[in-house]
Protein backbone atom coordinates (compact mmCIF):
# COMPACT_ATOMS: atom_id res chain seq x y z
CA UNK A 1 0.00 0.00 0.00
CA UNK A 2 1.35 3.41 -0.93
CA UNK A 3 2.37 5.80 1.81
CA UNK A 4 -0.31 8.35 0.85
CA UNK A 5 -3.05 5.79 1.53
CA UNK A 6 -1.40 4.58 4.72
CA UNK A 7 -1.24 8.13 6.06
CA UNK A 8 -4.77 8.86 4.87
CA UNK A 9 -6.13 5.79 6.65
CA UNK A 10 -4.14 6.66 9.78
CA UNK A 11 -5.50 10.21 9.83
CA UNK A 12 -9.01 9.01 9.09
CA UNK A 13 -8.84 6.31 11.76
CA UNK A 14 -7.83 8.88 14.37
CA UNK A 15 -10.50 11.36 13.30
CA UNK A 16 -13.17 8.65 12.98
CA UNK A 17 -12.35 7.33 16.46
CA UNK A 18 -12.69 10.83 17.89
CA UNK A 19 -15.99 11.36 16.04
CA UNK A 20 -17.39 8.02 17.22
CA UNK A 21 -16.44 8.71 20.82
CA UNK A 22 -17.88 12.20 20.63
CA UNK A 23 -21.03 10.84 18.95
CA UNK A 24 -21.48 8.14 21.60
CA UNK A 25 -20.91 10.63 24.41
CA UNK A 26 -23.30 13.13 22.84
CA UNK A 27 -25.92 10.42 22.32
CA UNK A 28 -25.75 9.41 25.97
CA UNK A 29 -25.82 13.03 27.06
CA UNK A 30 -28.82 13.68 24.80
CA UNK A 31 -30.66 10.65 26.19
CA UNK A 32 -30.07 11.78 29.76
CA UNK A 33 -31.06 15.32 28.86
CA UNK A 34 -34.32 14.20 27.20
CA UNK A 35 -35.26 12.08 30.21
CA UNK A 36 -34.34 14.88 32.60
CA UNK A 37 -36.43 17.37 30.65
CA UNK A 38 -39.31 14.89 30.58
CA UNK A 39 -39.13 14.40 34.33
CA UNK A 40 -39.01 18.15 34.89
CA UNK A 41 -42.09 18.64 32.72
CA UNK A 42 -43.94 15.83 34.46
CA UNK A 43 -43.09 17.29 37.83
CA UNK A 44 -44.53 20.65 36.74
CA UNK A 45 -47.70 18.91 35.57
CA UNK A 46 -47.98 17.23 38.98
CA UNK A 47 -47.61 20.55 40.79
CA UNK A 48 -50.30 22.06 38.60
CA UNK A 49 -52.67 19.14 39.32
CA UNK A 50 -52.24 19.52 43.07
CA UNK A 51 -52.79 23.25 42.97
CA UNK A 52 -55.98 22.89 40.94
CA UNK A 53 -57.62 19.84 42.49
CA UNK A 54 -56.56 19.16 46.10
CA UNK A 55 -58.87 20.45 48.84
CA UNK A 56 -57.79 20.31 52.52
CA UNK A 57 -60.23 20.94 55.37
CA UNK A 58 -59.06 23.81 57.52
CA UNK A 59 -60.40 22.18 60.63
CA UNK A 60 -59.09 18.70 59.96
CA UNK A 61 -55.83 18.42 57.94
CA UNK A 62 -56.30 14.70 57.58
CA UNK A 63 -59.47 15.30 55.60
CA UNK A 64 -58.37 15.66 52.00
CA UNK A 65 -60.60 15.74 48.92
CA UNK A 66 -60.00 16.16 45.21
CA UNK A 67 -61.93 18.20 42.70
CA UNK A 68 -63.09 15.48 40.27
CA UNK A 69 -64.15 17.90 37.56
CA UNK A 70 -60.83 19.67 37.55
CA UNK A 71 -58.98 16.34 37.45
CA UNK A 72 -61.11 15.11 34.54
CA UNK A 73 -60.39 18.24 32.56
CA UNK A 74 -56.68 17.94 33.28
CA UNK A 75 -56.74 14.25 32.33
CA UNK A 76 -58.21 15.08 28.93
CA UNK A 77 -55.64 17.77 28.29
CA UNK A 78 -52.68 15.63 29.41
CA UNK A 79 -53.90 12.56 27.51
CA UNK A 80 -53.62 14.60 24.32
CA UNK A 81 -49.96 15.05 25.21
CA UNK A 82 -49.59 11.31 25.92
CA UNK A 83 -49.24 11.99 29.64
CA UNK A 84 -51.07 9.88 32.23
CA UNK A 85 -51.33 10.36 35.97
CA UNK A 86 -52.59 8.57 39.04
CA UNK A 87 -53.28 10.11 42.45
CA UNK A 88 -52.68 8.09 45.63
CA UNK A 89 -53.87 9.01 49.10
CA UNK A 90 -51.81 8.70 52.24
CA UNK A 91 -52.80 5.04 52.52
CA UNK A 92 -51.18 4.16 49.16
CA UNK A 93 -54.58 3.71 47.53
CA UNK A 94 -55.33 5.08 44.06
CA UNK A 95 -58.12 7.65 44.31
CA UNK A 96 -57.96 8.90 40.69
CA UNK A 97 -58.89 7.71 38.20
CA UNK A 98 -61.34 5.59 40.14
CA UNK A 99 -62.58 3.58 37.15
CA UNK A 100 -59.18 2.03 36.34
CA UNK A 101 -57.33 -0.47 38.46
CA UNK A 102 -53.94 0.80 39.57
CA UNK A 103 -51.48 -1.22 41.59
CA UNK A 104 -50.04 0.14 44.77
CA UNK A 105 -46.67 1.83 44.92
CA UNK A 106 -43.85 -0.51 45.94
CA UNK A 107 -42.70 -0.51 49.55
CA UNK A 108 -39.21 0.82 48.77
CA UNK A 109 -40.56 3.68 46.70
CA UNK A 110 -43.27 4.41 49.28
CA UNK A 111 -40.69 4.74 52.04
CA UNK A 112 -38.75 7.26 49.94
CA UNK A 113 -41.93 9.20 49.24
CA UNK A 114 -42.90 9.33 52.93
CA UNK A 115 -39.40 10.70 53.55
CA UNK A 116 -40.17 13.55 51.14
CA UNK A 117 -38.06 12.25 48.21
CA UNK A 118 -39.13 12.40 44.56
CA UNK A 119 -38.84 9.07 42.70
CA UNK A 120 -37.98 9.03 39.01
CA UNK A 121 -38.44 5.72 37.24
CA UNK A 122 -38.01 4.33 33.75
CA UNK A 123 -39.79 1.11 32.84
CA UNK A 124 -38.59 0.18 29.35
CA UNK A 125 -40.75 -2.96 29.05
CA UNK A 126 -44.34 -3.90 29.74
CA UNK A 127 -45.10 -5.06 33.30
CA UNK A 128 -48.00 -7.31 34.23
CA UNK A 129 -49.93 -6.30 37.28
CA UNK A 130 -51.42 -8.64 39.87
CA UNK A 131 -54.72 -8.46 38.01
CA UNK A 132 -53.09 -9.80 34.86
CA UNK A 133 -53.20 -6.47 32.98
CA UNK A 134 -50.10 -5.22 31.18
CA UNK A 135 -48.84 -1.77 31.95
CA UNK A 136 -47.05 -0.08 29.01
CA UNK A 137 -43.45 0.99 29.17
CA UNK A 138 -43.39 4.36 30.90
CA UNK A 139 -41.13 6.94 32.40
CA UNK A 140 -42.68 8.12 35.68
CA UNK A 141 -42.26 10.71 38.34
CA UNK A 142 -43.69 9.98 41.79
CA UNK A 143 -43.93 13.12 43.89
CA UNK A 144 -45.28 13.35 47.48
CA UNK A 145 -47.22 16.35 48.78
CA UNK A 146 -47.39 17.36 52.42
CA UNK A 147 -49.48 19.68 54.54
CA UNK A 148 -47.84 21.46 57.48
CA UNK A 149 -50.22 22.24 60.35
CA UNK A 150 -50.02 24.99 62.94
CA UNK A 151 -47.69 22.84 65.03
CA UNK A 152 -45.22 22.61 62.10
CA UNK A 153 -46.05 18.94 61.74
CA UNK A 154 -45.98 17.57 58.21
CA UNK A 155 -48.85 15.36 56.99
CA UNK A 156 -48.65 13.33 53.76
CA UNK A 157 -51.82 14.16 51.89
CA UNK A 158 -51.24 12.71 48.43
CA UNK A 159 -48.76 11.17 45.99
CA UNK A 160 -49.04 11.85 42.29
CA UNK A 161 -47.64 9.35 39.86
CA UNK A 162 -47.38 11.00 36.46
CA UNK A 163 -45.73 9.50 33.42
CA UNK A 164 -45.22 9.54 29.68
CA UNK A 165 -44.86 6.66 27.26
CA UNK A 166 -41.30 5.51 26.66
CA UNK A 167 -42.09 5.29 22.96
CA UNK A 168 -42.70 9.03 22.83
CA UNK A 169 -39.47 9.81 24.65
CA UNK A 170 -37.51 7.36 22.52
CA UNK A 171 -38.93 8.85 19.35
CA UNK A 172 -37.42 12.19 20.33
CA UNK A 173 -34.12 10.53 21.15
CA UNK A 174 -34.20 8.63 17.85
CA UNK A 175 -34.80 11.84 15.93
CA UNK A 176 -31.85 13.50 17.63
CA UNK A 177 -29.65 10.43 17.04
CA UNK A 178 -30.68 10.37 13.38
CA UNK A 179 -29.59 13.96 12.97
CA UNK A 180 -26.40 13.20 14.88
CA UNK A 181 -25.70 10.22 12.59
CA UNK A 182 -26.10 12.39 9.52
CA UNK A 183 -23.74 14.95 11.02
CA UNK A 184 -21.20 12.21 11.79
CA UNK A 185 -21.39 10.87 8.22
CA UNK A 186 -20.85 14.36 6.79
CA UNK A 187 -18.01 14.98 9.28
CA UNK A 188 -16.43 11.61 8.34
CA UNK A 189 -16.50 12.48 4.66
CA UNK A 190 -14.96 15.86 5.36
CA UNK A 191 -12.36 14.18 7.60
CA UNK A 192 -11.58 11.68 4.85
CA UNK A 193 -11.07 14.49 2.37
CA UNK A 194 -8.94 16.43 4.85
CA UNK A 195 -6.87 13.31 5.60
CA UNK A 196 -6.29 12.79 1.89
CA UNK A 197 -5.19 16.41 1.38
CA UNK A 198 -2.77 16.33 4.32
CA UNK A 199 -1.41 12.90 3.33
CA UNK A 200 -1.03 14.00 -0.27
CA UNK A 201 0.86 17.12 0.82
CA UNK A 202 3.26 15.12 3.01
CA UNK A 203 3.73 12.47 0.34
CA UNK A 204 4.48 15.09 -2.32
CA UNK A 205 7.31 16.40 -0.14
CA UNK A 206 8.65 12.88 0.36
CA UNK A 207 8.37 12.14 -3.37
CA UNK A 208 10.29 15.32 -4.11
CA UNK A 209 13.03 14.12 -1.76
CA UNK A 210 12.89 10.68 -3.40
CA UNK A 211 13.35 12.16 -6.88
CA UNK A 212 16.28 14.20 -5.62
CA UNK A 213 17.80 11.04 -4.09
CA UNK A 214 17.50 9.31 -7.47
CA UNK A 215 19.38 12.22 -9.03
CA UNK A 216 22.16 11.79 -6.48
CA UNK A 217 22.23 8.04 -7.18
CA UNK A 218 22.80 8.88 -10.85
CA UNK A 219 25.78 11.05 -9.93
CA UNK A 220 24.16 14.48 -9.88
CA UNK A 221 25.40 16.07 -6.63
CA UNK A 222 24.22 19.60 -7.48
CA UNK A 223 20.70 18.88 -6.23
CA UNK A 224 19.52 21.11 -3.37
CA UNK A 225 16.01 21.17 -1.93
CA UNK A 226 14.37 24.17 -0.24
CA UNK A 227 13.67 23.83 3.48
CA UNK A 228 11.52 25.96 5.79
CA UNK A 229 12.72 24.24 9.00
CA UNK A 230 9.17 23.44 10.11
CA UNK A 231 9.14 19.72 10.85
CA UNK A 232 11.03 16.42 10.67
CA UNK A 233 10.74 16.25 6.88
CA UNK A 234 12.50 19.62 6.65
CA UNK A 235 15.14 18.24 9.03
CA UNK A 236 15.54 15.31 6.65
CA UNK A 237 15.83 17.73 3.73
CA UNK A 238 18.52 19.64 5.63
CA UNK A 239 20.42 16.38 6.18
CA UNK A 240 20.00 15.58 2.49
CA UNK A 241 21.39 18.99 1.51
CA UNK A 242 24.33 18.48 3.89
CA UNK A 243 24.93 15.07 2.31
CA UNK A 244 24.93 16.46 -1.26
CA UNK A 245 27.27 19.27 -0.16
CA UNK A 246 29.61 16.70 1.37
CA UNK A 247 29.41 14.58 -1.77
CA UNK A 248 30.20 17.60 -3.94
CA UNK A 249 33.19 18.42 -1.78
CA UNK A 250 34.31 14.78 -1.82
CA UNK A 251 33.92 14.62 -5.58
CA UNK A 252 35.95 17.80 -6.00
CA UNK A 253 38.58 16.43 -3.64
CA UNK A 254 38.67 13.11 -5.50
CA UNK A 255 39.07 14.92 -8.82
CA UNK A 256 41.83 17.06 -7.34
CA UNK A 257 43.61 14.03 -5.88
CA UNK A 258 43.17 12.16 -9.14
CA UNK A 259 44.67 15.05 -11.07
CA UNK A 260 47.60 15.11 -8.69
CA UNK A 261 47.91 11.34 -8.91
CA UNK A 262 48.09 11.53 -12.69
CA UNK A 263 50.69 14.29 -12.42
CA UNK A 264 52.60 12.19 -9.90
CA UNK A 265 52.49 9.12 -12.14
CA UNK A 266 53.77 11.19 -15.06
CA UNK A 267 56.49 12.70 -12.87
CA UNK A 268 57.37 9.33 -11.34
CA UNK A 269 57.55 7.73 -14.78
CA UNK A 270 59.79 10.55 -15.94
CA UNK A 271 61.93 10.38 -12.79
CA UNK A 272 62.25 6.62 -13.07
CA UNK A 273 62.90 6.59 -16.80
CA UNK A 274 65.94 8.85 -16.49
CA UNK A 275 67.86 6.77 -13.88
CA UNK A 276 66.78 3.51 -15.50
CA UNK A 277 68.05 4.73 -18.86
CA UNK A 278 71.30 5.83 -17.25
CA UNK A 279 71.74 2.52 -15.43
CA UNK A 280 70.88 0.52 -18.54
CA UNK A 281 73.37 2.50 -20.66
CA UNK A 282 76.15 2.06 -18.13
CA UNK A 283 75.47 -1.67 -17.80
CA UNK A 284 75.64 -2.12 -21.57
CA UNK A 285 78.86 -0.12 -21.64
CA UNK A 286 80.35 -2.33 -18.96
CA UNK A 287 79.11 -5.48 -20.69
CA UNK A 288 80.74 -4.53 -24.00
CA UNK A 289 83.86 -2.93 -22.45
CA UNK A 290 82.86 0.40 -23.99
CA UNK A 291 83.74 2.25 -20.78
CA UNK A 292 87.44 3.00 -20.17
CA UNK A 293 88.97 1.30 -17.16
CA UNK A 294 89.62 4.55 -15.34
CA UNK A 295 85.91 5.54 -15.71
CA UNK A 296 84.39 2.29 -14.49
CA UNK A 297 84.50 3.28 -10.82
CA UNK A 298 82.76 6.57 -11.60
CA UNK A 299 80.12 4.72 -13.66
CA UNK A 300 79.43 2.28 -10.83
CA UNK A 301 79.07 5.18 -8.37
CA UNK A 302 76.62 6.87 -10.73
CA UNK A 303 74.57 3.67 -11.02
CA UNK A 304 74.45 3.37 -7.26
CA UNK A 305 73.22 6.95 -6.89
CA UNK A 306 70.54 6.42 -9.53
CA UNK A 307 69.49 3.15 -7.88
CA UNK A 308 69.19 4.91 -4.49
CA UNK A 309 67.04 7.55 -6.17
CA UNK A 310 64.67 4.87 -7.48
CA UNK A 311 64.53 3.18 -4.08
CA UNK A 312 63.72 6.53 -2.46
CA UNK A 313 60.80 7.07 -4.84
CA UNK A 314 59.34 3.64 -4.09
CA UNK A 315 59.96 3.83 -0.34
CA UNK A 316 58.26 7.18 -0.01
CA UNK A 317 55.06 5.74 -1.49
CA UNK A 318 55.24 2.64 0.67
CA UNK A 319 55.95 4.72 3.78
CA UNK A 320 53.01 7.02 3.19
CA UNK A 321 50.55 4.12 2.78
CA UNK A 322 51.87 2.34 5.88
CA UNK A 323 51.73 5.49 7.98
CA UNK A 324 48.26 6.46 6.74
CA UNK A 325 46.90 2.96 7.49
CA UNK A 326 48.58 2.75 10.94
CA UNK A 327 50.74 -0.15 9.83
CA UNK A 328 53.90 1.10 11.50
CA UNK A 329 54.78 0.86 15.18
CA UNK A 330 56.73 3.68 16.79
CA UNK A 331 59.56 2.79 19.17
CA UNK A 332 59.52 5.93 21.29
CA UNK A 333 62.49 6.69 23.52
CA UNK A 334 64.30 9.66 25.02
CA UNK A 335 67.54 10.77 23.30
CA UNK A 336 69.70 13.86 22.77
CA UNK A 337 68.17 15.75 19.85
CA UNK A 338 71.17 18.10 19.45
CA UNK A 339 73.56 15.22 18.60
CA UNK A 340 71.02 13.87 16.11
CA UNK A 341 70.60 17.29 14.47
CA UNK A 342 74.38 17.76 14.24
CA UNK A 343 74.64 14.45 12.41
CA UNK A 344 71.82 15.49 10.10
CA UNK A 345 73.57 18.80 9.26
CA UNK A 346 76.73 16.90 8.47
CA UNK A 347 74.82 14.62 6.06
CA UNK A 348 73.19 17.56 4.29
CA UNK A 349 76.24 19.83 4.29
CA UNK A 350 77.20 19.04 0.71
CA UNK A 351 73.66 19.58 -0.57
CA UNK A 352 73.49 22.93 1.20
CA UNK A 353 76.92 23.92 -0.11
CA UNK A 354 75.82 23.04 -3.64
CA UNK A 355 73.04 25.66 -3.28
CA UNK A 356 75.48 28.03 -1.52
CA UNK A 357 73.33 27.84 1.63
CA UNK A 358 74.54 28.13 5.23
CA UNK A 359 73.05 25.36 7.43
CA UNK A 360 73.35 25.74 11.22
CA UNK A 361 71.89 24.28 14.45
CA UNK A 362 71.12 26.52 17.43
CA UNK A 363 70.15 25.29 20.86
CA UNK A 364 71.42 24.00 24.21
CA UNK A 365 74.20 21.46 24.29
CA UNK A 366 71.89 18.77 25.58
CA UNK A 367 68.14 18.75 24.68
CA UNK A 368 66.15 15.62 25.29
CA UNK A 369 63.29 14.62 22.97
CA UNK A 370 60.82 11.74 23.35
CA UNK A 371 60.23 10.18 19.91
CA UNK A 372 60.97 7.29 17.58
CA UNK A 373 64.60 7.93 16.64
CA UNK A 374 64.39 6.85 12.98
CA UNK A 375 61.10 8.69 12.37
CA UNK A 376 62.43 11.82 14.13
CA UNK A 377 65.41 11.81 11.79
CA UNK A 378 63.08 11.28 8.83
CA UNK A 379 60.90 14.28 9.83
CA UNK A 380 63.82 16.65 10.39
CA UNK A 381 65.69 15.40 7.31
CA UNK A 382 62.68 15.89 5.01
CA UNK A 383 61.91 19.43 6.22
CA UNK A 384 65.58 20.50 6.15
CA UNK A 385 66.06 19.02 2.70
CA UNK A 386 62.89 20.80 1.58
CA UNK A 387 64.35 24.09 2.89
CA UNK A 388 67.57 23.48 0.94
CA UNK A 389 65.58 22.73 -2.21
CA UNK A 390 63.80 26.09 -2.16
CA UNK A 391 66.66 28.29 -0.89
CA UNK A 392 69.53 29.67 -2.97
CA UNK A 393 72.41 31.63 -1.43
CA UNK A 394 70.51 31.79 1.86
CA UNK A 395 70.44 30.82 5.50
CA UNK A 396 68.82 27.68 6.94
CA UNK A 397 68.61 27.52 10.72
CA UNK A 398 67.47 24.65 12.95
CA UNK A 399 66.49 26.01 16.37
CA UNK A 400 65.97 23.53 19.21
CA UNK A 401 64.46 24.53 22.57
CA UNK A 402 62.45 23.24 25.52
CA UNK A 403 58.80 24.10 26.02
CA UNK A 404 56.32 23.20 28.75
CA UNK A 405 56.65 19.40 28.89
CA UNK A 406 57.59 19.36 25.21
CA UNK A 407 60.50 19.73 22.78
CA UNK A 408 60.22 22.42 20.11
CA UNK A 409 62.12 22.54 16.83
CA UNK A 410 61.99 25.39 14.31
CA UNK A 411 63.47 25.04 10.83
CA UNK A 412 63.68 28.43 9.13
CA UNK A 413 64.95 29.36 5.68
CA UNK A 414 65.30 32.53 3.63
CA UNK A 415 64.05 30.90 0.45
CA UNK A 416 61.27 31.67 -1.99
CA UNK A 417 58.45 31.20 0.55
CA UNK A 418 54.87 30.08 -0.14
CA UNK A 419 51.54 31.70 -0.95
CA UNK A 420 48.34 31.14 1.07
CA UNK A 421 47.10 28.63 -1.52
CA UNK A 422 50.33 26.67 -1.32
CA UNK A 423 50.22 26.71 2.49
CA UNK A 424 46.69 25.30 2.41
CA UNK A 425 47.80 22.27 0.38
CA UNK A 426 51.35 21.41 1.48
CA UNK A 427 50.21 18.50 3.69
CA UNK A 428 48.33 16.82 0.85
CA UNK A 429 49.58 13.83 -1.05
CA UNK A 430 51.28 14.45 -4.43
CA UNK A 431 51.20 18.23 -3.91
CA UNK A 432 54.30 20.20 -4.92
CA UNK A 433 54.55 23.81 -3.83
CA UNK A 434 56.81 24.64 -6.76
CA UNK A 435 55.84 22.58 -9.83
CA UNK A 436 58.66 24.17 -11.82
CA UNK A 437 61.12 22.12 -9.77
CA UNK A 438 59.71 18.68 -10.45
CA UNK A 439 62.93 17.50 -12.05
CA UNK A 440 65.25 18.25 -9.12
CA UNK A 441 66.88 15.44 -7.28
CA UNK A 442 65.14 16.43 -4.02
CA UNK A 443 61.47 15.81 -3.27
CA UNK A 444 60.67 14.00 -6.48
CA UNK A 445 57.38 12.43 -5.41
CA UNK A 446 55.52 15.24 -3.66
CA UNK A 447 55.08 12.93 -0.66
CA UNK A 448 57.76 14.31 1.68
CA UNK A 449 55.64 16.78 3.66
CA UNK A 450 52.60 14.47 3.61
CA UNK A 451 54.75 11.81 5.30
CA UNK A 452 56.14 14.37 7.77
CA UNK A 453 52.60 15.46 8.65
CA UNK A 454 51.44 11.89 9.32
CA UNK A 455 54.54 11.05 11.37
CA UNK A 456 54.10 14.08 13.64
CA UNK A 457 50.46 13.11 14.19
CA UNK A 458 51.53 9.57 15.11
CA UNK A 459 53.76 11.12 17.78
CA UNK A 460 50.71 13.01 19.09
CA UNK A 461 52.62 16.15 18.28
CA UNK A 462 51.94 19.42 16.54
CA UNK A 463 53.32 20.95 13.36
CA UNK A 464 52.83 24.52 12.13
CA UNK A 465 54.18 26.45 9.19
CA UNK A 466 54.41 30.18 8.52
CA UNK A 467 55.62 31.64 5.26
CA UNK A 468 55.82 34.77 3.11
CA UNK A 469 56.49 34.81 -0.58
CA UNK A 470 60.06 35.96 -1.23
CA UNK A 471 61.03 36.03 2.45
CA UNK A 472 61.17 32.40 3.50
CA UNK A 473 59.41 29.70 5.50
CA UNK A 474 59.48 28.47 9.10
CA UNK A 475 58.33 25.01 10.19
CA UNK A 476 57.63 24.49 13.91
CA UNK A 477 57.49 20.88 15.14
CA UNK A 478 56.53 20.02 18.73
CA UNK A 479 57.08 16.59 20.31
CA UNK A 480 55.35 16.13 23.71
CA UNK A 481 57.14 14.48 26.60
CA UNK A 482 56.29 10.96 27.67
CA UNK A 483 54.03 12.00 30.55
CA UNK A 484 52.25 14.68 28.49
CA UNK A 485 51.68 12.81 25.25
CA UNK A 486 48.63 14.51 23.71
CA UNK A 487 47.27 15.28 20.30
CA UNK A 488 47.11 18.77 18.83
CA UNK A 489 45.65 19.56 15.45
CA UNK A 490 48.34 20.79 13.00
CA UNK A 491 47.85 24.30 11.68
CA UNK A 492 49.42 26.61 9.14
CA UNK A 493 49.65 30.38 8.91
CA UNK A 494 50.71 32.70 6.14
Amino acid sequence: MKLVYQQMLAFFAVIATVLILLGFSFSQMTRNMVYQNTWTSLEKYANSLVEQSVRISSGNPNKVSFDSESLLNSEVLLRNQSVHFTIYNKSNTAVFPDNVYSSKIGKADWQKLKAGKIVQKVTDHQVKTTSGQAEPAMTDVLKPYFYTDSNNKRHLIAVIKIGAFISNVNSNISAINANLTKALIVASLVALLFAYIVSRYLTLRINRLRRATNQVAKGNYDVELPSKNRDEIDDLINDFNDMTLSLRESEAEIERQEERRRAFMADAAHEMRTPLTTINGLLEGLAYDAIPEDSKEQSIALMRNETKRLIRLVNENLDYEKIRNNQIALQKQSFNAIETLDNLVEQLHQKAAAKQDVLTVNGPKDLEVYADYDRFVQVMFNITQNAIQFTDNGQITILAQRGFHESIFKISDTGIGMSEEELANIWERYYKADPSRTNTKYGESGLGLAIVHQLVLLHNGKIEVTSKVGEGTTFTIIFPDEDHDHYQQPTHNA
